[in-house]
């Protein structure tokens, strides 16, 4: 029976074990990507601003906070997405810098101590996928593919590529791997003819495209830069020495994996146990793998074993299907085919990040009409584990809306006081939904309303709040004027505005 049981039990769901906050703590635990694409500051440096801003994060409750890839980049402004050196993180001469676009080493681990000495622990972006800024060229044959089927090849030829990462500034220091074209699979580059296309890389040695990606484009093994081969005995040692010395350096407690449909499955679910075991059982981990369709996602939950969760694509869709159809879209599907639904153990729900906002590469923005309403769904139901985007909370030249960081911050401090409990759903009509937060032993819970009607409408939804709060009064938290009486029964009538949404909480001392 034993046995049977073993074979057939699902590993545990991520957010069930994984680290999300302070060890002890009956607060809802709640993460930040602390940064947008063109993040800049002007007097001080990327990761001194961030240090000077943790006594707040804490205060307003949040427990983590993704950064920007340490890493030293191709270019001393690269957002280190194009990564050069993993092992560099703004102390050596490379690249044209010491310091990387966010600062310098020493002031990442100052703000990581901070960090942890008010409870937020740091999430490292690690960016596996591909090398760029490579410090030599080499010559090798390669074979030109299809950019839209990966698996239909065009033309064999040698090509003189940049491969070859010498690390210059670096040395020997931490790592003494030097790479060259036997570590990479592919690249878009031929510098021999000036040629841009998709060359894989052929010759002694290579095994050709990674079997174990995303089958999009035939292949979906190469995204960009020079891609690496993760099946290169060499490249794992690098990258499994790499993934504990991260976290130990920086006092960091995981990862966010960058473009996971792009790396060879067994290595990333090898770097993730590799890296659990020499750190900590813990380890917090959450996947970026790109696809609003669900069905493409869950077999990706299912292949790393409880090892990982992943960003809520799908329920991010919804949230952008939402904001472009206005009152024409269902609200009551809003959850519809969504990680958060389906596997809320896995998801680490969005409503936009640096990708997505207009013009970028990943262009997906959720409207300002719909956005308080999604971090509404986000941040007070009781499923999936929240992530802030800095764009939508703190003014920038991007995205920035201060009517939207006002209510977000008050939405951020409703989920901190109120939203616990069961929550119980009132799916009211197609433009106009309410679930409700039971509170626990120590918090009162809340009712929360959404609308995205376009006119001078109130909604009104009679909703049951539980019979412990009967003869009390609620009062509307985004707004300070609203008031509702609760009956003897716990049923009240809550409205909300046309368009908008409503947070309701028990109002101090109305018990009688």
């Amino acid at each position: 029976m034993n046995i049977l049981k073993l074979l057939f039990s699902s590993p545990p769901a991520p957010l069930s074990y994984m680290k999300l906050g302070p060890d002890g703590s009956k607060d809802n635990p709640l993460m930040i990507q602390f940064f947008t694409w063109d993040s800049e500051t002007t007097e001080i440096s990327w990761w001194k601003h961030f240090e000077n801003q943790i006594p707040t994060l804490a205060e307003m409750g949040f427990t983590q906070v993704w950064l920007p890839p340490p890493n030293k980049a191709a270019h001393p402004d690269g957002r280190g997405y194009d990564a050069y050196d993993l092992w560099d993180l703004g102390e050596f001469d490379q690249k044209g810098a010491v310091a990387t676009r966010w600062g310098s080493k020493e002031e990442l681990l100052n703000a990581c101590h901070v960090a942890k000495e008010h409870q937020i622990d740091i999430i490292i972006d690690a960016v596996l996928n591909h090398k760029l800024g490579a410090d030599r060229m080499e010559k090798f044959k390669a074979v030109s593919v299809d950019p839209q089927d990966r698996l239909k090849e065009l033309e064999r030829t040698e090509i003189e590529g940049w491969t070859v990462f010498d690390f210059p500034g670096r040395g020997n220091k931490y790592s003494t791997m030097r790479w060259n074209q036997e570590h990479f699979t592919g690249l878009d580059w031929d510098d021999k003819t000036q040629t841009k296309g998709i060359y894989k890389i052929v010759g002694k040695g290579h095994k050709g495209w990674s079997k174990n990606v995303d089958k999009e484009l035939g292949n979906y093994d190469y995204l960009l830069g020079v891609d690496i081969e993760h099946r290169h005995p060499q490249v794992q040692r690098d990258f499994f020495s790499w993934g504990p010395w991260i976290l130990q350096t920086t006092g960091a407690v995981g990862f966010r994996l960058d473009a996971i449909k792009h790396i060879d499955r067994s290595f990333t679910l090898r770097f993730l146990e590799n890296t659990r075991k020499s750190t900590n059982s813990r380890m917090f981990a959450v996947a970026e793998y790109w696809s609003g369709n669900i069905n493409a996602v869950l077999p990706y939950t299912r292949a790393f074993k409880g090892e990982t969760a992943f960003f809520d694509v799908p329920l991010h869709m919804n949230f952008h299907h939402a904001s472009q159809h206005y009152s024409r879209y269902d609200l009551r599907n809003i959850l519809n085919d969504s990680l958060v639904k389906i596997k809320p153990g896995h998801a680490v729900t969005f409503v936009d990040n640096h990708d997505t906002v207009e013009g970028q590469s990943l262009e997906s923005w959720v409207g300002d009409h719909f956005k308080i309403q999604a971090y509404a769904l986000i941040l007070l139901r009781g499923t999936g584990y929240p992530c802030v985007f800095y764009g939508d909370l703190y003014p920038n030249a991007e995205c920035y809306n201060e009517n939207i960081a006002r209510n977000l911050k008050l939405l951020i401090k409703a989920r901190k006081l109120f939203a616990y409990g069961a929550t119980q759903d009132y799916p009211s009509g197609k433009n106009c939904i309410g679930f409700v937060r039971m509170g626990d032993s120590t918090h009162s819970g809340c009712a929360v309303i959404l609308s995205n009607r376009e006119d001078d409408y109130v909604h009104s939804i009679r909703m049951n709040v539980g019979r412990s709060q009967s003869g009390s009064t609620f009062q509307s938290y985004l707004t300070t004027d609203g008031r509702v009486e609760i009956d003897s029964e716990g049923w009240g009538e809550f409205t909300c505005f046309a368009g908008s949404a409503q947070v309701w909480v028990k109002l101090e001392n109305s018990h009688t």
